[in-house]
Protein backbone atom coordinates (compact mmCIF):
# COMPACT_ATOMS: atom_id res chain seq x y z
CA UNK A 1 0.00 0.00 0.00
CA UNK A 2 1.46 3.79 -0.86
CA UNK A 3 2.58 5.99 1.59
CA UNK A 4 0.77 8.95 1.96
CA UNK A 5 3.56 12.44 2.06
CA UNK A 6 2.56 14.77 4.04
CA UNK A 7 2.82 18.13 4.76
CA UNK A 8 2.07 20.28 7.76
CA UNK A 9 2.99 23.74 7.59
CA UNK A 10 3.05 25.11 10.99
CA UNK A 11 5.53 28.40 10.43
CA UNK A 12 5.00 31.95 11.15
CA UNK A 13 7.31 34.25 9.60
CA UNK A 14 7.95 37.22 12.12
CA UNK A 15 6.59 40.33 11.01
CA UNK A 16 4.89 39.13 7.49
CA UNK A 17 1.60 38.53 9.98
CA UNK A 18 -0.63 40.27 12.36
CA UNK A 19 0.49 39.10 16.03
CA UNK A 20 -2.27 37.04 16.62
CA UNK A 21 -2.62 34.09 14.49
CA UNK A 22 -5.83 34.27 12.46
CA UNK A 23 -7.32 32.97 8.97
CA UNK A 24 -6.39 35.03 5.84
CA UNK A 25 -8.40 34.58 2.69
CA UNK A 26 -8.64 35.87 -0.69
CA UNK A 27 -10.56 35.07 -3.93
CA UNK A 28 -10.62 35.57 -8.20
CA UNK A 29 -12.71 34.59 -10.87
CA UNK A 30 -11.88 34.68 -14.44
CA UNK A 31 -13.63 34.25 -17.65
CA UNK A 32 -12.76 31.47 -19.50
CA UNK A 33 -15.55 30.87 -22.17
CA UNK A 34 -14.01 29.19 -25.54
CA UNK A 35 -14.39 31.11 -29.25
CA UNK A 36 -17.22 29.87 -30.92
CA UNK A 37 -17.04 26.74 -32.90
CA UNK A 38 -15.01 24.59 -30.51
CA UNK A 39 -16.14 20.96 -30.15
CA UNK A 40 -18.51 20.93 -26.81
CA UNK A 41 -17.58 17.54 -24.60
CA UNK A 42 -20.20 15.29 -22.87
CA UNK A 43 -21.21 12.74 -25.08
CA UNK A 44 -20.23 10.03 -27.47
CA UNK A 45 -21.39 12.03 -30.66
CA UNK A 46 -19.65 15.84 -32.08
CA UNK A 47 -21.28 19.00 -32.06
CA UNK A 48 -19.76 22.36 -32.06
CA UNK A 49 -20.47 25.64 -29.97
CA UNK A 50 -22.51 27.82 -31.40
CA UNK A 51 -23.77 30.58 -28.84
CA UNK A 52 -23.22 31.84 -25.71
CA UNK A 53 -25.84 31.32 -22.78
CA UNK A 54 -24.14 31.78 -19.88
CA UNK A 55 -20.57 32.55 -19.65
CA UNK A 56 -18.17 29.92 -18.22
CA UNK A 57 -15.40 30.74 -15.05
CA UNK A 58 -11.99 29.83 -12.93
CA UNK A 59 -12.60 30.64 -9.55
CA UNK A 60 -9.82 30.76 -7.09
CA UNK A 61 -10.46 30.51 -3.30
CA UNK A 62 -6.87 30.52 -1.30
CA UNK A 63 -6.88 29.79 2.53
CA UNK A 64 -4.04 30.99 4.34
CA UNK A 65 -2.87 30.83 8.62
CA UNK A 66 0.36 30.89 9.77
CA UNK A 67 2.04 31.75 6.70
CA UNK A 68 0.69 28.01 5.41
CA UNK A 69 -1.89 28.36 2.05
CA UNK A 70 -3.97 26.23 0.02
CA UNK A 71 -5.52 27.06 -2.69
CA UNK A 72 -9.22 25.25 -4.06
CA UNK A 73 -9.83 25.80 -7.45
CA UNK A 74 -12.76 24.84 -9.67
CA UNK A 75 -13.60 25.98 -13.44
CA UNK A 76 -17.30 25.10 -15.16
CA UNK A 77 -16.36 22.78 -17.49
CA UNK A 78 -16.28 19.07 -18.11
CA UNK A 79 -13.03 17.44 -16.23
CA UNK A 80 -9.67 18.40 -14.54
CA UNK A 81 -7.45 15.76 -16.50
CA UNK A 82 -4.14 15.16 -15.27
CA UNK A 83 -1.90 17.08 -17.63
CA UNK A 84 -3.88 19.90 -17.42
CA UNK A 85 -4.10 20.02 -13.62
CA UNK A 86 0.23 19.03 -13.36
CA UNK A 87 1.03 22.32 -15.62
CA UNK A 88 -1.42 24.43 -13.94
CA UNK A 89 0.01 23.39 -10.53
CA UNK A 90 3.42 24.14 -11.50
CA UNK A 91 2.43 27.67 -12.65
CA UNK A 92 0.93 28.03 -9.95
CA UNK A 93 3.47 27.86 -7.70
CA UNK A 94 5.76 29.81 -9.87
CA UNK A 95 3.62 32.51 -9.71
CA UNK A 96 2.29 32.38 -5.79
CA UNK A 97 4.65 29.96 -3.85
CA UNK A 98 1.65 27.69 -3.43
CA UNK A 99 2.98 23.78 -3.81
CA UNK A 100 1.49 21.54 -5.94
CA UNK A 101 0.19 19.64 -3.25
CA UNK A 102 -1.48 22.28 -1.68
CA UNK A 103 -3.45 23.23 -4.90
CA UNK A 104 -6.85 21.39 -5.41
CA UNK A 105 -8.30 21.99 -8.57
CA UNK A 106 -11.68 20.39 -9.76
CA UNK A 107 -14.30 20.55 -12.23
CA UNK A 108 -17.95 21.22 -12.11
CA UNK A 109 -18.84 18.75 -14.89
CA UNK A 110 -20.55 21.14 -17.21
CA UNK A 111 -21.60 19.26 -20.30
CA UNK A 112 -22.33 22.54 -22.05
CA UNK A 113 -18.43 23.56 -22.28
CA UNK A 114 -15.23 22.54 -24.22
CA UNK A 115 -13.51 19.23 -25.13
CA UNK A 116 -10.41 19.32 -23.42
CA UNK A 117 -7.23 17.64 -25.50
CA UNK A 118 -5.64 15.20 -22.49
CA UNK A 119 -3.98 11.57 -22.71
CA UNK A 120 -6.98 10.13 -24.06
CA UNK A 121 -9.21 11.38 -26.50
CA UNK A 122 -12.29 9.50 -28.03
CA UNK A 123 -14.00 12.83 -30.42
CA UNK A 124 -11.47 11.73 -33.13
CA UNK A 125 -11.11 15.98 -34.03
CA UNK A 126 -9.65 17.51 -36.69
CA UNK A 127 -9.30 20.32 -38.47
CA UNK A 128 -10.42 23.78 -36.75
CA UNK A 129 -12.20 21.80 -34.20
CA UNK A 130 -9.08 20.19 -33.28
CA UNK A 131 -7.06 23.23 -33.75
CA UNK A 132 -8.97 25.13 -31.38
CA UNK A 133 -9.30 22.46 -28.87
CA UNK A 134 -5.71 22.18 -28.29
CA UNK A 135 -5.12 26.01 -28.03
CA UNK A 136 -8.00 26.30 -25.58
CA UNK A 137 -6.51 22.84 -23.73
CA UNK A 138 -3.38 24.68 -23.64
CA UNK A 139 -4.00 28.15 -22.55
CA UNK A 140 -6.41 26.77 -19.32
CA UNK A 141 -3.47 26.21 -17.32
CA UNK A 142 -2.36 29.89 -17.68
CA UNK A 143 -5.62 31.18 -17.01
CA UNK A 144 -6.07 29.14 -13.90
CA UNK A 145 -2.54 29.83 -12.23
CA UNK A 146 -3.62 33.65 -13.31
CA UNK A 147 -6.71 33.09 -11.32
CA UNK A 148 -5.63 31.77 -8.13
CA UNK A 149 -2.29 34.52 -8.51
CA UNK A 150 -4.68 37.12 -8.09
CA UNK A 151 -6.68 35.40 -5.18
CA UNK A 152 -3.28 35.02 -3.95
CA UNK A 153 -2.75 39.08 -3.81
CA UNK A 154 -5.80 39.70 -2.29
CA UNK A 155 -5.50 37.72 1.00
CA UNK A 156 -6.99 39.34 3.65
CA UNK A 157 -8.40 38.73 7.64
CA UNK A 158 -11.27 36.76 7.19
CA UNK A 159 -13.86 34.48 9.75
CA UNK A 160 -14.64 31.20 7.70
CA UNK A 161 -17.90 29.37 9.21
CA UNK A 162 -19.76 26.57 7.79
CA UNK A 163 -23.08 24.44 7.60
CA UNK A 164 -24.65 21.50 6.28
CA UNK A 165 -27.73 21.90 4.46
CA UNK A 166 -30.50 18.81 3.07
CA UNK A 167 -32.32 18.91 0.07
CA UNK A 168 -33.69 15.69 -1.11
CA UNK A 169 -35.62 16.43 -4.23
CA UNK A 170 -33.68 17.30 -6.82
CA UNK A 171 -31.10 14.18 -6.78
CA UNK A 172 -32.23 10.82 -8.07
CA UNK A 173 -30.02 7.48 -7.95
CA UNK A 174 -30.23 6.93 -12.03
CA UNK A 175 -29.74 3.31 -11.41
CA UNK A 176 -32.53 1.24 -10.59
CA UNK A 177 -33.65 -2.78 -10.14
CA UNK A 178 -35.79 -3.61 -12.80
CA UNK A 179 -38.64 -6.32 -13.01
CA UNK A 180 -36.98 -8.66 -15.15
CA UNK A 181 -33.79 -8.77 -12.67
CA UNK A 182 -31.81 -6.57 -14.31
CA UNK A 183 -30.19 -3.00 -13.53
CA UNK A 184 -31.21 -0.55 -15.35
CA UNK A 185 -29.57 2.84 -15.97
CA UNK A 186 -31.50 6.16 -16.89
CA UNK A 187 -34.67 3.27 -18.09
CA UNK A 188 -36.87 6.14 -18.74
CA UNK A 189 -39.62 8.47 -16.90
CA UNK A 190 -42.77 6.33 -16.04
CA UNK A 191 -41.20 2.95 -16.94
CA UNK A 192 -43.23 0.37 -15.59
CA UNK A 193 -40.51 -2.41 -15.13
CA UNK A 194 -39.04 -0.23 -12.70
CA UNK A 195 -39.17 -1.76 -9.15
CA UNK A 196 -36.52 0.79 -7.09
CA UNK A 197 -33.66 2.65 -7.10
CA UNK A 198 -30.39 0.51 -6.94
CA UNK A 199 -28.84 3.02 -4.65
CA UNK A 200 -29.39 6.07 -2.29
CA UNK A 201 -28.49 9.74 -3.32
CA UNK A 202 -26.29 12.16 -0.86
CA UNK A 203 -28.56 15.16 0.51
CA UNK A 204 -26.41 17.27 2.11
CA UNK A 205 -25.56 20.72 0.61
CA UNK A 206 -21.92 21.92 2.16
CA UNK A 207 -21.77 25.48 2.63
CA UNK A 208 -18.69 27.24 3.43
CA UNK A 209 -18.78 31.17 4.21
CA UNK A 210 -16.25 33.58 4.32
CA UNK A 211 -16.51 37.34 4.70
CA UNK A 212 -13.92 40.37 6.13
CA UNK A 213 -15.23 42.87 8.49
CA UNK A 214 -19.37 42.96 7.73
CA UNK A 215 -18.57 42.29 4.30
CA UNK A 216 -19.42 38.83 2.32
CA UNK A 217 -16.02 37.27 0.31
CA UNK A 218 -17.10 33.66 -1.22
CA UNK A 219 -19.39 31.37 -0.50
CA UNK A 220 -18.53 27.67 -1.34
CA UNK A 221 -20.53 25.10 -1.98
CA UNK A 222 -20.53 21.38 -2.65
CA UNK A 223 -23.60 19.29 -3.82
CA UNK A 224 -23.97 15.73 -5.24
CA UNK A 225 -25.89 16.14 -8.81
CA UNK A 226 -24.31 14.84 -12.25
CA UNK A 227 -24.29 18.36 -14.44
CA UNK A 228 -25.92 17.38 -17.31
CA UNK A 229 -29.12 18.82 -17.27
CA UNK A 230 -29.03 21.65 -20.55
CA UNK A 231 -28.03 20.00 -23.60
CA UNK A 232 -28.02 21.87 -26.98
CA UNK A 233 -25.05 23.98 -28.13
CA UNK A 234 -24.52 26.93 -26.74
CA UNK A 235 -21.75 27.41 -23.76
CA UNK A 236 -23.00 27.37 -20.08
CA UNK A 237 -22.68 26.13 -16.55
CA UNK A 238 -25.77 24.32 -16.48
CA UNK A 239 -27.51 25.02 -12.77
CA UNK A 240 -24.70 26.08 -11.14
CA UNK A 241 -25.17 29.86 -13.17
CA UNK A 242 -28.59 30.29 -11.62
CA UNK A 243 -26.98 29.32 -7.89
CA UNK A 244 -24.23 31.59 -8.23
CA UNK A 245 -26.98 34.56 -9.83
CA UNK A 246 -28.82 34.15 -6.50
CA UNK A 247 -26.42 34.10 -4.19
CA UNK A 248 -25.03 37.14 -5.87
CA UNK A 249 -28.03 38.79 -5.51
CA UNK A 250 -28.56 37.83 -2.16
CA UNK A 251 -24.74 38.79 -0.56
CA UNK A 252 -23.62 41.65 -3.01
CA UNK A 253 -22.12 40.91 -6.76
CA UNK A 254 -18.52 41.15 -5.37
CA UNK A 255 -19.47 38.10 -3.53
CA UNK A 256 -18.02 34.62 -5.34
CA UNK A 257 -19.55 32.04 -5.38
CA UNK A 258 -17.98 28.47 -5.81
CA UNK A 259 -19.60 25.39 -6.65
CA UNK A 260 -18.12 21.93 -6.58
CA UNK A 261 -19.61 18.39 -7.28
CA UNK A 262 -20.07 15.70 -4.83
CA UNK A 263 -19.65 11.90 -5.30
CA UNK A 264 -22.44 11.72 -8.05
CA UNK A 265 -21.22 8.72 -10.51
CA UNK A 266 -24.49 7.17 -10.38
CA UNK A 267 -27.10 10.40 -9.21
CA UNK A 268 -28.50 12.70 -11.73
CA UNK A 269 -31.60 15.19 -11.55
CA UNK A 270 -34.29 12.85 -13.20
CA UNK A 271 -37.35 11.94 -11.74
CA UNK A 272 -38.74 9.04 -13.23
CA UNK A 273 -41.72 9.10 -11.23
CA UNK A 274 -42.85 11.84 -13.21
CA UNK A 275 -43.68 12.76 -16.65
CA UNK A 276 -42.86 15.75 -16.88
CA UNK A 277 -40.00 17.10 -19.45
CA UNK A 278 -36.59 17.84 -17.08
CA UNK A 279 -34.23 19.26 -20.01
CA UNK A 280 -33.48 22.80 -21.21
CA UNK A 281 -32.14 26.18 -19.29
CA UNK A 282 -36.02 26.44 -17.59
CA UNK A 283 -34.86 22.88 -15.40
CA UNK A 284 -31.22 23.96 -14.93
CA UNK A 285 -32.86 27.27 -13.18
CA UNK A 286 -35.12 25.31 -11.23
CA UNK A 287 -32.70 23.38 -9.84
CA UNK A 288 -30.07 26.31 -9.11
CA UNK A 289 -33.12 28.09 -7.63
CA UNK A 290 -33.79 25.63 -5.06
CA UNK A 291 -30.43 24.43 -4.11
CA UNK A 292 -29.34 27.90 -3.74
CA UNK A 293 -32.50 28.70 -1.46
CA UNK A 294 -31.30 25.71 0.72
CA UNK A 295 -27.85 27.69 0.99
CA UNK A 296 -29.57 31.07 1.90
CA UNK A 297 -31.43 28.77 4.75
CA UNK A 298 -27.83 28.34 6.06
CA UNK A 299 -26.41 31.49 6.25
CA UNK A 300 -28.28 32.01 9.89
CA UNK A 301 -26.88 28.49 11.12
CA UNK A 302 -23.74 28.68 9.55
CA UNK A 303 -21.07 27.85 12.75
CA UNK A 304 -17.69 29.21 13.20
CA UNK A 305 -14.41 27.53 12.12
CA UNK A 306 -12.10 28.25 14.68
CA UNK A 307 -8.41 28.81 13.69
CA UNK A 308 -5.77 26.22 13.34
CA UNK A 309 -3.25 25.21 10.87
CA UNK A 310 -3.89 24.12 7.26
CA UNK A 311 -2.41 20.65 6.68
CA UNK A 312 -2.39 18.96 3.54
CA UNK A 313 -2.13 15.18 2.36
CA UNK A 314 -1.55 13.70 -1.07
CA UNK A 315 -1.42 9.90 -1.82
CA UNK A 316 -0.80 8.45 -5.23
CA UNK A 317 -2.99 4.92 -5.46
CA UNK A 318 -2.44 2.48 -8.19
CA UNK A 319 -5.62 1.40 -9.08
CA UNK A 320 -5.86 -2.04 -11.14
CA UNK A 321 -7.25 -1.97 -14.50
CA UNK A 322 -10.78 -3.76 -15.53
CA UNK A 323 -10.83 -6.91 -16.91
CA UNK A 324 -10.90 -7.54 -20.68
CA UNK A 325 -10.30 -10.00 -23.15
CA UNK A 326 -7.62 -9.37 -26.16
CA UNK A 327 -9.54 -10.87 -28.16
CA UNK A 328 -11.99 -7.41 -27.64
CA UNK A 329 -9.44 -5.51 -29.12
CA UNK A 330 -9.36 -5.33 -32.77
CA UNK A 331 -13.42 -5.14 -32.49
CA UNK A 332 -13.33 -2.31 -30.27
CA UNK A 333 -10.82 -0.97 -32.40
CA UNK A 334 -12.51 -1.09 -35.31
CA UNK A 335 -16.10 0.11 -33.83
CA UNK A 336 -13.64 3.17 -31.69
CA UNK A 337 -12.81 4.65 -35.38
CA UNK A 338 -16.30 5.18 -36.61
CA UNK A 339 -17.16 7.32 -34.07
CA UNK A 340 -18.96 10.58 -35.43
CA UNK A 341 -20.75 8.36 -38.15
CA UNK A 342 -24.70 8.13 -37.50
CA UNK A 343 -25.73 4.77 -35.81
CA UNK A 344 -22.17 3.53 -35.70
CA UNK A 345 -22.93 1.01 -33.14
CA UNK A 346 -25.46 0.47 -30.19
CA UNK A 347 -24.25 2.15 -26.99
CA UNK A 348 -22.88 0.15 -25.14
CA UNK A 349 -20.91 -1.30 -27.50
CA UNK A 350 -19.04 2.02 -28.30
CA UNK A 351 -18.68 2.68 -24.72
CA UNK A 352 -16.90 -0.27 -24.13
CA UNK A 353 -15.35 -0.11 -27.11
CA UNK A 354 -13.43 3.29 -26.21
CA UNK A 355 -12.65 1.66 -22.51
CA UNK A 356 -10.91 -1.49 -24.41
CA UNK A 357 -9.05 0.68 -26.59
CA UNK A 358 -7.59 2.63 -23.87
CA UNK A 359 -7.13 -0.39 -21.74
CA UNK A 360 -5.45 -2.43 -24.32
CA UNK A 361 -2.74 0.40 -25.04
CA UNK A 362 -2.16 0.89 -21.48
CA UNK A 363 -0.51 -2.60 -21.57
CA UNK A 364 -1.36 -3.61 -18.05
CA UNK A 365 0.26 -0.51 -16.51
CA UNK A 366 -2.54 0.58 -13.13
CA UNK A 367 -4.55 3.62 -13.21
CA UNK A 368 -2.42 6.79 -11.23
CA UNK A 369 -5.16 8.14 -8.98
CA UNK A 370 -4.32 11.32 -6.88
CA UNK A 371 -6.60 11.42 -3.29
CA UNK A 372 -5.96 14.70 -1.76
CA UNK A 373 -6.82 16.20 0.87
CA UNK A 374 -7.04 19.40 2.72
CA UNK A 375 -7.87 20.58 6.33
CA UNK A 376 -8.52 23.69 8.57
CA UNK A 377 -8.14 23.23 11.93
CA UNK A 378 -9.85 20.08 13.60
CA UNK A 379 -13.61 21.21 11.89
CA UNK A 380 -13.43 21.73 8.30
CA UNK A 381 -11.87 19.23 5.59
CA UNK A 382 -12.03 18.76 1.97
CA UNK A 383 -11.09 15.28 0.23
CA UNK A 384 -10.66 15.51 -3.87
CA UNK A 385 -11.12 12.24 -5.75
CA UNK A 386 -10.10 12.10 -9.78
CA UNK A 387 -13.17 10.81 -11.52
CA UNK A 388 -17.14 10.57 -11.18
CA UNK A 389 -17.13 9.09 -8.12
CA UNK A 390 -20.37 6.85 -6.99
CA UNK A 391 -22.42 7.93 -4.25
CA UNK A 392 -21.89 5.81 -1.89
CA UNK A 393 -17.99 5.83 -1.55
CA UNK A 394 -18.35 9.64 -0.84
CA UNK A 395 -21.16 8.98 1.63
CA UNK A 396 -18.50 6.65 3.46
CA UNK A 397 -16.08 8.81 3.61
CA UNK A 398 -17.83 11.37 5.12
CA UNK A 399 -19.19 8.80 7.97
CA UNK A 400 -15.95 7.90 9.27
CA UNK A 401 -14.19 11.25 8.96
CA UNK A 402 -12.69 12.55 12.38
CA UNK A 403 -13.97 16.16 11.26
CA UNK A 404 -16.90 17.77 11.75
CA UNK A 405 -17.67 18.74 8.18
CA UNK A 406 -16.01 16.66 5.34
CA UNK A 407 -16.43 18.19 1.75
CA UNK A 408 -15.58 15.40 -0.92
CA UNK A 409 -14.98 16.96 -4.46
CA UNK A 410 -14.99 14.45 -7.35
CA UNK A 411 -12.96 15.35 -10.76
CA UNK A 412 -10.51 16.88 -8.67
CA UNK A 413 -6.95 16.47 -10.06
CA UNK A 414 -7.49 14.01 -12.59
CA UNK A 415 -10.06 12.44 -14.74
CA UNK A 416 -10.10 8.43 -14.85
CA UNK A 417 -13.42 8.07 -15.49
CA UNK A 418 -16.35 6.07 -13.64
CA UNK A 419 -15.46 4.71 -9.99
CA UNK A 420 -18.11 2.47 -9.08
CA UNK A 421 -18.17 0.73 -5.97
CA UNK A 422 -17.75 -2.87 -5.15
CA UNK A 423 -21.43 -3.74 -5.28
CA UNK A 424 -22.12 -2.45 -8.53
CA UNK A 425 -19.60 -4.46 -10.62
CA UNK A 426 -21.95 -7.94 -11.02
CA UNK A 427 -25.18 -5.49 -11.60
CA UNK A 428 -23.30 -4.15 -14.53
CA UNK A 429 -24.86 -1.07 -17.01
CA UNK A 430 -23.32 1.95 -18.04
CA UNK A 431 -21.08 3.11 -15.55
CA UNK A 432 -19.35 -0.61 -15.16
CA UNK A 433 -18.86 -0.97 -18.57
CA UNK A 434 -17.32 2.48 -18.94
CA UNK A 435 -14.82 2.23 -15.58
CA UNK A 436 -11.36 1.60 -16.60
CA UNK A 437 -10.38 0.35 -13.11
CA UNK A 438 -11.25 -2.72 -11.41
CA UNK A 439 -13.94 -3.93 -8.69
CA UNK A 440 -12.53 -2.27 -5.15
CA UNK A 441 -10.80 0.46 -6.16
CA UNK A 442 -13.51 2.93 -4.86
CA UNK A 443 -13.28 1.42 -2.08
CA UNK A 444 -9.12 1.79 -2.08
CA UNK A 445 -9.05 5.30 -2.65
CA UNK A 446 -11.87 5.57 0.32
CA UNK A 447 -9.36 3.78 2.65
CA UNK A 448 -6.72 5.79 1.21
CA UNK A 449 -8.96 9.52 1.98
CA UNK A 450 -9.66 8.14 5.74
CA UNK A 451 -5.47 7.40 6.58
CA UNK A 452 -5.20 10.73 5.56
CA UNK A 453 -8.02 12.55 7.51
CA UNK A 454 -6.97 10.27 10.29
CA UNK A 455 -3.47 11.33 10.31
CA UNK A 456 -4.40 15.22 10.26
CA UNK A 457 -6.57 14.71 13.39
CA UNK A 458 -4.13 12.79 15.15
CA UNK A 459 -1.41 15.54 14.32
CA UNK A 460 -3.75 18.11 15.24
CA UNK A 461 -4.89 16.93 18.30
CA UNK A 462 -1.48 15.88 19.60
CA UNK A 463 -0.33 19.64 19.59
Amino acid sequence: MPRPTCWLILTAFAGALPAAAEWRAGVAHTKITPPLGMPMAGYYHNRGATGVHDDLYAKALVLERDGSKAALVVFDLISAPEAIVEQARKLVEQQTGIPPERVMISATHAHTGPVLISRTDRYNLEGKMLELAKRYSADLPGMVAATVAKANASLAPVTISSASGHEDSLAFNRRFFMSDGTIGWNPGKLNPKIVKPAGPIDPEVAVVYLETGAKPLATYVNYALHLDTVGGEHYSADYPYTLYSILGRVKGSEMVTLFTQGTSGNVNHIDVKSGAPQRGHHEAARIGTVLAGEVVKMYPKLQPVREGPIQTRREIMKLPLAKFEQSEVAPARATAAKFGEPGAAPFLELVNAFKVVELAERNGKPVEAEVQVITAGDQLAWVALPGEVFVELGQAIKKLSPFRQTIVVELANGSIGYIPNRKAYPEGNYEVVSARVAEGSGEMLVDAALRMLNDCWEKRKAE
